[in-house]
């Protein structure tokens, strides 16, 4: 009996585990097993492969029963998953369903996520700027919240490396800013964005119109070849997976590839418990899981373990994972594991209208639009708020068709599309500010469907996203206004906390202990061996759109983990 018990358990021993398989995990897996790491990948979803479980990919509108709307049992039953907009008949199966993992909300949120492997990664956004010098150096230039321990120049040739493989459209704009990437060719701008990036450039020397830097290949270089992806059919459908491999996920990129390498075991229907601590050896020791399907406790065991689960399930492991030597949460001697959680503030949008170009229109589609990078606050403090926002901007040509006949003519008038002027509109990308009240936390008495404690989500907006919002509105009309826009419109969503997908802290990296979970490796500091390199350890969210920073993050901690692991450290 002792004899297979210790085969069991060698069984289950890998170098490496990896707790989801999202942006950070598909990483996290590619790097570690290109290092020759045997590697575990826990997923708690569904295994989702590229292509084949991509179902609605290639179908048409009028072969959905409900042309892409949900029926109304549907909604009713996921009020959560309905407020985000890809939420609809084609992608629906690619989101968790509000009764699958139910929390409680002390203050409204919509915590949106995708429990399968790939994450959210087939539903992200694809947008993909890098971080600045100013951003990194927020936080201690304000003297509010922590400072981060790592700067641009840390994680630039991250950036690159990360870029190359996953393939980034983008231009060469030259702006300090927002640095320039490793850039496939850019999207075009349309004759009224072009006008608008004029006209901003003319007013104001700060402010900048440019096509956005998007995760879409426009021309396939030989990794992407060797991935087996090929160039973007601007489709515009993204959120159903796309079977060309045209931007990037971790089911077209990070995980085959990972695969192929022959150190990878990808394990879905894994809900990970907690992280084991061994008090003896003083480090941890592998990972507690629930089958999903069988609700069978198992562990499984190894010398590094990266926390990839997405922000606040990463919080949640780290919180369940107590022992004599952590009694509140895995690594937490500052007590601060679960607080000061940030977000994206997009509630605020500026419609208008244009009446020139009338004899110009667009063909086609594109899946990507204009950006307006940060102005404010970025070199020094000029606001009555801290930090800033960024915001998209796009135009397209209205049109409309003549419904008001009858058989013939009706058809006639569905057939000639006449043309309106032309729409523009811009969204905000607002910063919010990590607090030590907006938090997460287990609920000491409510169980979730795995009999883990539920968690409580305490996050709100605060009188300096109202005045950014305020400023959003102002700075965005008057460009517009300058411009000639006309019927400008103004107008605030009041979209909860976490409709953005963009969550963020509570494991922040930090240079004290006393103050933060992480290091500048990402490791927690009071357990060398375990690194978060997801959204949980952001120590302030900046603007701009954060997945290729948590690529870059997990490359980096990676190759840090494997060199110390060698060097026996770890």
């Amino acid at each position: 009996m002792a004899n297979f018990n210790i085969d069991s358990k060698k069984a289950r021993t890998y170098d490496a585990i990896v707790i989801g398989s999202g942006i950070s995990g598909g990483w996290s897996a590619k790097e570690l097993t290109e290092k020759g790491l045997k590697t575990l990948v826990l997923e708690r979803g569904r295994d989702v492969q590229h292509i084949k479980d991509y179902p609605t990919t290639n179908m048409m509108p009028w072969e959905f029963e409900h042309r892409e709307r949900l029926p109304k049992e549907i909604t009713d039953a996921n009020p959560i998953a309905s407020r985000c907009y890809n939420f609809k008949e084609s992608s629906a199966h690619f989101f968790a369903k509000d009764n699958e993992h139910p929390y409680i909300q002390e203050k409204p949120f919509d915590w949106i996520r995708g429990y399968q492997v790939g994450g959210k990664s087939l539903l992200w956004a694809r947008q993909t700027q890098r971080w600045s010098k100013y951003d990194f150096e927020g936080p201690s230039r304000d003297k509010f919240a922590v400072e981060w321990p790592i700067g641009y120049d840390d994680i630039a040739p991250w950036y690159s490396h990360v870029e190359k493989f996953a393939g980034i459209t983008g231009n060469k704009d030259g702006l300090d800013t927002l640095p320039d990437g490793e850039f496939l060719t850019p999207h075009e701008l349309n004759c009224v964005e072009k006008y608008f990036k004029e006209s901003v450039s003319k007013q104001y020397k700060d402010r900048h119109i440019i096509i956005g830097r998007a995760a879409h290949i426009t021309d396939p270089q030989q990794i992407h070849l060797d991935q087996g992806r090929a160039k973007c059919q601007h489709r515009t459908m993204c959120e159903r997976g796309c079977p060309f491999g045209g931007y990037f996920s971790s089911n077209s990129s990070t995980i085959p590839w990972a695969m192929k390498t022959g150190n990878m075991t990808l394990r879905p229907h894994s809900v990970v418990h907690s992280i084991i601590y061994d008090d003896k050896k003083q480090k941890a020791s592998g990972v507690r899981v629930i089958d999903s399907n069988t609700k069978e406790m198992m562990e499984f065991y190894a010398d590094i373990i990266f926390l990839n689960a997405a922000a606040i399930n990463s919080n949640l492991v780290l919180l369940n994972s107590t022992s004599s030597r952590f009694p509140n949460g895995l690594g937490n001697d500052s007590g601060v594991l679960g607080k000061y959680i940030a977000f994206h503030n997009y509630r605020a949008t500026v419609s208008a209208e244009y009446e020139g170009f009338l004899d110009s229109t667009e063909e086609g589609r594109r899946p990507n639009g204009g950006y307006i990078p940060r102005f404010r606050n970025v070199y020094k403090q000029e606001t009555d708020f801290l930090r800033g926002y960024a915001a998209g901007f796009g135009s397209d040509r209205e049109t409309y068709n003549d419904r008001s006949g009858l058989g013939e003519s009706l058809k006639a008038g569905l057939l000639k599309t006449q043309y309106g002027n032309w729409s523009v509109g811009s969204h905000m990308m607002g910063e919010t500010i990590p607090k030590e009240s907006n938090y997460v936390a287990l609920d000491k008495t409510q169980k979730d469907p795995f009999g883990m404690p539920m968690l409580k989500i305490n996050v709100d907006y605060d009188d300096n996203d109202e005045k950014m919002i305020k400023d959003y509105i102002e700075q965005v009309s008057e460009m517009f206004t300058k411009a000639g826009f006309k019927n400008i419109r103004a107008n605030d969503n009041h979209r909860n906390p976490g409709n953005d997908i963009h969550e963020m802290g509570g494991v922040r990296m930090g240079k004290d202990p006393k103050t933060s979970m992480l290091n500048k490796f990402n490791q927690l500091h009071a357990c060398k061996n375990v690194f978060v390199t997801d959204g949980a350890c952001m120590t302030s969210t900046s603007t701009q759109n954060p997945s290729l920073t948590y690529m870059a993050l997990t490359a980096r901690a990676a190759d840090h983990a494997v060199k110390e692991m060698k060097a026996k450290n770890l």
